[in-house]
């Protein structure tokens, strides 16, 4: 778990990290250089839960690279409110969201914290809008868990 205090905000106890996958935490349907390291020692307060469409029909081998099982959505069904349904599910107050597609929006929203990122896929101007807080890549928006106080530098009031 990691506890932070935001000031103007309260406390937050994250319990989940719940990462989008294809445009977020991999490219072109590979996981973006610092991700694997920066996960794994994320994994030791956190529950990750990946959520993904397999966009590039690699989540196989993601998984199998992170240790870890993605949780497929729905073809044929609209992404967005999948997406939150898993954040809401897992107890949306515990849980920091990071994406950045249109499809994350909701995601972003309902999560205690949302994080979007601005990695080469582009960012959605609903994500955007939706986040708490944007980050220039993954690895920086991960960096925020890893180091909390920063957090606290962002989001305080």
């Amino acid at each position: 778990m990691i506890s932070v205090e935001i000031p103007g905000r309260g406390a937050l106890e994250l319990t989940h990290l719940v990462l989008d996958v294809n445009g977020t935490i991999a490219e072109d349907g590979h996981i973006r250089p610092g991700v694997k390291e920066r996960l794994a020692r994320l994994r030791r307060q956190l529950e990750v839960v990946m959520v993904t469409a397999d966009t590039h029909g690699r989540q196989a081998s993601i998984d199998a690279e992170l240790d870890l099982q993605a949780t497929r959505l729905e073809h044929g069904k609209p992404e967005a409110p999948q997406k939150a349904a898993i954040v809401n599910k897992i107890g949306a107050s515990a849980a920091v969201a990071i994406g950045n597609g249109a499809n994350d929006a909701e995601m972003l929203r309902a999560a205690a914290v949302g994080v979007c990122v601005l990695e080469s896929e582009g960012t959605a101007v609903q994500a955007l809008q939706s986040a708490d807080a944007v980050c220039r890549s993954i690895n920086e928006a991960l960096d925020l868990l890893l180091h909390p106080r920063r957090l606290v530098a962002t989001l305080r009031q």
